[in-house]
């Protein structure tokens, strides 16, 4: 009787040759993992039938990176084992290695490439050919249910945006679900974005980035790159162009790309604001076309040459229907809310004029008498120094109210600048107050501002967290008058920055607070119906949330909540 564990042929073993024994494990096998989703559970399966048939004491799924020197294993038992992480990385490079009699080996295919192994070792067994084909065809319906997995992966990727898509998500979020998509198919360590072209300024802008790396926001949206007209040529047909760095350039392995593309994909090389970023070694670079021309460019970047082959070129192939929507869409979307937001600003100017009119009146008003009398003291020589200094400290606080009433005023005129920045809601609030602040205390309306100036910032345009702000102290003013009071509040939230703006006015009836979300309704009499909605869309363009509660005869209370770190990835 042979020693248990040698290896050796027997006819009883699956080993061995006893065939129909192994083919009743695979059968077992393939029915209990088909429908699986996780190939990292197929994998830890297909380890522990191979060990449980060989009676192998030790068994690792390794894996192998494109670059690396060495094997990464990914599981291993037992936990404390050691493994020859070079002679599993020459194995899966096609290399010659001597394997070791006592260890098995069988190669996983992943995404188009030699991924990584099932690797089994026996001390004292002596594993034979027909041992090692056994074991290979373990390794081979586990790459099968694998290619099965991640084939479902995909479609319910693409599932999950073309529902987003029918749900007529904000532009920015769909752009991100797109990248999140590729992100969870597409093994890249370094980056992805999406490029808007600009036909008019011949230009490709970042719309929306999302950084592997480092796993953080990308700090590149806004950025703006020239776009020649002999690159606009090559991005002219829907295609998936594939681009390796070579030496301090960059080579195109798709064979229908221009190197001077990469190059200028290539932006991360130009340090922003001082901060770090590892170069760039492979990019996936894809036309996004509608039937008007070039809309944008969707890129994937990793760190090492060689990271992507056919396959992410397949995939990405099928995401530009949703990428191109996405981009669409955002160009449409955001020149309606653009659109909007001026006519809400010229509104906006309109109102501000009519409620301070009053005040600027009434300082300008205080300033003329006082001004007729000094002149008057002085042409029939009764002009008194002390009463005279009384009257011209009166006369600059009336200048002072208007020059602030009126400098606000253009300060919100001139606010149209879209780059966004470090927003301090303190700042943005004092901001809207010099404009309000005299007719509210002339209304009789008690004002309280509760905003610490070392509360976290946004990452926002500027003009809109004002516009905002300048909209809902606007409707609390309408809506409060003698002793009634307006508190403004903000407040850091676990993550979120919470601003409240409250009145104890005339409050909203509840069948008209239904009716708030939609443009175009008012209470007002000469109101037009956009400001709330106007609100709402600067609120949704931070990922935030808008509330908005009232009662009738007791007052209202809007509340908006922004997230502080998500702030920058949607610019």
């Amino acid at each position: 009787m042979k020693p248990e564990g040698d290896g050796s042929p027997d006819p009883d073993s699956a080993a061995g040759g006893g065939w129909a024994d192994l083919t009743d494990h695979l059968w077992r096998f393939r029915i209990q993992y088909r429908d699986g989703r996780d190939p990292e559970k197929i994998l830890r399966g297909a380890l522990r039938l191979g060990m449980d048939l060989f009676a192998a004491s030790e068994g690792c799924v390794a894996a192998l990176h494109t670059g690396a020197a060495e094997a990464r294993i990914v599981q291993r038992t037992p936990e404390d084992v050691p493994w020859d992480r070079r002679l599993l990385a020459g194995f899966l490079r096609g290399e010659k290695v001597a394997v070791p009699h006592d260890v098995m080996l069988a190669r996983i295919r992943r995404h188009g490439r030699m991924w990584g192994a099932l690797a089994l070792r026996s001390p004292d067994a002596d594993y034979f050919w027909d041992a090692r084909q056994a074991f290979s065809t373990i390794g081979g319906l586990a790459n099968e249910l694998i290619d099965q997995a991640d084939l479902q992966r995909i479609r319910e990727v693409r599932a999950r945006v073309d529902r987003k898509v029918l749900e007529q998500s904000h532009p920015k979020h769909l752009s991100y679900e797109v990248l999140h998509g590729i992100r969870s198919l597409i093994s890249y360590d370094h980056s992805a974005a999406l490029l808007i072209h600009d036909a008019e300024l011949g230009v490709l802008e970042v719309v929306a980035e999302q950084i592997a790396w480092r796993k953080a926001k990308g700090e590149n949206v806004g950025r703006k790159f020239p776009l020649k007209s002999s690159l606009q040529e090559v991005l002219a047909q829907p295609v998936v162009l594939g681009f390796d760095r070579d030496g301090t350039g960059w080579a195109d392995w798709t064979g229908g790309g221009s190197s001077t593309l990469a190059e200028l994909l290539d932006y991360d090389r130009l340090p922003r604001r001082g901060a770090f970023a590892p170069p760039e070694g492979a990019i996936l670079c894809a036309s996004l076309i509608t039937r008007t021309g070039l809309l944008g460019v969707l890129k994937v970047a990793s760190i090492h040459p060689g990271s992507f082959c056919q396959y992410e070129v397949d995939l990405i192939s099928q995401f530009l229907p949703q990428a191109a929507v996405s981009l669409q869409n955002a160009r449409r979307t955001e020149s309606l809310e653009r659109r909007m937001i001026d006519a809400e600003r010229k509104h906006a100017m309109a109102d501000l004029a009519r409620g301070v009119a009053h005040d600027v009146n009434n300082a300008l008003g205080a300033v003329l008498p006082l001004v007729q009398q000094l002149l008057d003291d002085l042409e029939t020589d009764a002009f008194d120094p002390e009463l005279a200094a009384g009257d011209l400290l009166q006369v600059e606080r009336s200048i002072r109210v208007c020059r602030r009433i009126f400098g606000g005023m253009l300060n919100f005129a001139r606010g149209s600048v879209r780059n966004p920045s470090d927003v301090s809601i303190r700042q943005a609030v004092d901001s809207a107050l010099v404009i309000f602040r005299e007719g509210l205390e002339r209304r009789g309306v008690i004002l309280a501002v509760d905003v610490s100036p070392d509360l976290p910032r946004l990452f926002a345009v500027q003009a809109d967290v004002e516009q905002l702000l300048l909209n809902l102290i606007s409707n609390a003013r309408d809506a409060t008058g003698p002793g009634d009071g307006l508190t403004i509040r903000a407040r850091e939230d676990g993550g979120w920055l919470v601003l409240e703006v409250e009145d104890t006015g005339s409050g909203i009836a509840p069948e008209d607070l239904a009716k708030l979300q939609e443009p175009f309704f008012t209470t007002k009499r000469n109101g037009h119906g956009l400001g709330i909605a106007i609100c709402r869309s600067i609120a949704a363009q931070l990922r935030g949330l808008f509330d908005i509660r009232s009662t009738l005869g007791q007052g209202t209370r809007v509340k908006v909540s922004f997230p502080i770190d998500g702030g920058r990835e949607d610019f």
